[in-house]
C-alpha cells in the first residue's frame, strides 16, 4: 500500500493530533506523511467563529484536498466537525478520548469563580453561555487564536483566566498552568470534545479505508461519539450554537446527558437517556427530540435569529 496522506491545520495542537495519528498508523506498519492546509479559521482571527458562520470554518479548505484526492485522511479534533457533512465525506474513525472536562487556565495560583471581578476569555459560545447561566456575575472577553496565542493574550492582560478544553492544554504540554478541572454536571462539554476524529472521501479505497480505521479506531469511544453526533445533528448544532452533550459506556449501555442554553444564560434545558450501545443513534436522537420537546425548540429558534443579526 502506497503511503497514506494525512492533511491537517497548522497549529501545534493540529500538528500533535496528526503525529499522533501518524504514530497509531505506524504501530500497524503503515506508512504516511503529513500535509499542512490553511483553513478560513486559521485566516481570520479577529471574529468569532459564531460571525464568520459554523459550517466548516475549520474543514472546508481541507475536504476540498479530500475531495480532489491530495490527502487521503483528515485529521480533526472531533469537536470541530460540523453534524452534517458534505455529501461524499464520512468520518472513518475515532480515537481514545481524552479527559473531557473545559478547565480554567491562569498564570495567577488563585481563581475563584465567585469573584465578582474575574475576567474569563473564551470564544465558545456554549462556554459563554453556561458561564452566564452558573457565574452570572463573570465578565467575559472573545480571545481567539491557536492554543499558543490565547495564553500569550492572557499574560498580555487580555483576560484572569481562560476557559479552554482538558484535552488541548494536556496534549501541549500546559497542565501546570490549569487552576480547576470544572464539574461535568455544570460544564458539560461540547459533543466529541477530547477526540480526534478520521475525515475520508467516497473514492478512498476499501483497503486504505478498513487498514486506517483498524490502526486508529477505539470502539468504546466510537459508540459515545456516535450517540453525541446523533444528538447535535437532530438539533442541528454547529459551533455557533450553545448545545452541549456527553455520552457515557458502561458495560454496554450507553448514559448521555445533553441540553442547550440560551445565549443570554437564562434558561437551560438538560436531559439524560439510557439504552444499548447498539441503539447508539436512536438514543442521540431521542435525547435531542427530549430536550426540543422541554422548549429547547424556543430557545434555538431565538439563537438562530439572534444570530443573523
Amino acid at each position: 500500500m502506497d503511503k497514506i496522506k494525512i492533511g491537517t491545520r497548522g497549529s501545534k495542537l493540529a500538528l500533535w493530533q496528526a503525529y499522533h495519528i501518524q504514530d497509531l498508523l505506524s504501530t500497524t506498519g503503515l506508512e504516511s506523511e503529513i500535509i499542512t492546509i490553511e483553513t478560513i479559521g486559521d485566516k481570520i482571527l479577529d471574529v468569532s467563529i459564531a460571525k464568520i458562520g459554523s459550517k466548516g470554518v475549520f474543514t472546508e479548505e481541507i475536504e476540498e484536498q479530500l475531495k480532489n484526492g491530495s490527502i487521503d485522511i483528515a485529521v480533526h479534533s472531533a469537536k470541530d466537525m460540523q453534524s452534517v457533512l458534505p455529501e461524499g465525506f464520512e468520518l472513518i474513525a475515532f480515537t481514545e478520548r481524552e479527559i473531557v472536562n473545559d478547565v480554567l487556565v491562569s498564570e495567577k495560583a488563585d481563581i475563584d469563580l465567585s469573584d465578582n471581578n474575574l475576567v474569563i476569555g473564551t470564544s465558545s459560545t456554549r462556554r459563554v453561555a453556561l458561564l452566564k447561566h452558573y457565574y452570572p456575575h463573570i465578565k467575559t472577553v472573545p480571545v481567539r487564536g491557536n492554543l499558543q496565542t490565547r495564553i500569550q493574550k492572557m499574560k498580555d492582560g487580555a483576560c484572569d483566566a481562560l476557559l479552554l478544553a482538558y484535552a488541548g492544554m494536556h496534549r501541549m504540554g500546559y497542565s501546570a498552568l490549569i487552576r480547576k478541572k470544572l464539574d461535568l454536571d455544570e460544564f458539560i462539554p461540547a459533543v466529541g470534545q477530547g477526540s480526534v476524529a478520521i475525515e475520508c472521501y467516497s473514492t478512498l479505497s476499501k483497503e486504505k479505508k478498513t487498514a486506517i480505521k483498524k490502526a486508529i479506531s477505539h470502539t468504546p469511544t466510537e459508540f459515545r461519539l456516535e450517540t453525541e453526533r446523533a444528538f447535535l445533528r437532530k438539533l442541528e448544532g454547529g459551533c455557533s450554537i450553545p448545545v452541549f452533550g456527553l455520552a457515557h459506556l458502561n458495560n454496554g449501555q450507553i448514559i448521555m446527558k445533553g441540553g442547550i442554553v440560551s445565549l443570554d444564560g437564562k434558561e437551560i434545558i438538560i436531559k439524560e437517556v439510557a439504552g444499548p450501545q447498539g441503539e447508539a443513534n436512536e438514543l442521540g436522537q431521542k435525547l435531542a427530540n427530549d430536550v426540543l420537546n422541554a422548549g429547547g425548540d424556543k430557545i434555538l429558534k431565538e439563537i438562530k435569529q439572534e444570530l443573523k443579526k
